[in-house]
């Protein structure tokens, strides 16, 4: 049985970690920096007994009423566990309890973030806050992800 909860300062190296091992997928990699200023923004999927990580992901509050929903990791070898819907469902619940009205995120497997109710758009429908951070990505100006948002 996985517990999904908030990451732990102590994690930071290893979501890093994760995320680096995960740029072939699309992940975007962070700085030990980022993580650490971000800490509030991340869950994690672990063991309950060995407490080992084996899923990441983030809820990243951008403006008034949106939020991103970024880096979604599982672990190889526990995809297709339910861990991924685990993660996702406690960043949108979060972001209920936030009061928030919309979350979007940048995908490359838009069939998955469908069955949570996301759909897709185009670029231009992203609020403007959405390409803050763009200019730091390793993928600008040549994006190839999939823009999608869910209406909670």
């Amino acid at each position: 049985m996985v517990r999904i909860r908030k990451a732990k300062i102590s994690e930071m190296t290893i979501i890093r970690d994760y995320l680096e091992d995960n740029t072939q997928h699309g992940i975007i990699p962070r700085t030990l920096s980022y993580l650490y200023s971000h800490v509030h923004d991340y869950w994690v999927a672990i063991t309950p007994i060995w407490q080992v990580i084996l899923g990441v992901a983030s809820l990243h509050v951008c403006w008034d009423e949106v939020a991103e929903l970024r880096s979604l990791v599982v672990k190889e070898g526990y995809q297709k566990e339910g861990i991924g819907t685990k993660l996702v469902s406690s960043c949108l619940n979060s972001a209920k309890e936030l009061g928030l009205k919309r979350v979007f995120l940048l995908c490359l497997i838009p069939e998955y973030f469908k069955k949570f109710g996301f759909k897709e758009v185009s670029r231009e429908e992203l609020p403007p806050v959405a390409w803050a951070d763009c200019v730091n990505c390793v993928k600008f100006p040549d994006c190839d992800e999939i823009p999608m948002i869910l209406e909670l």
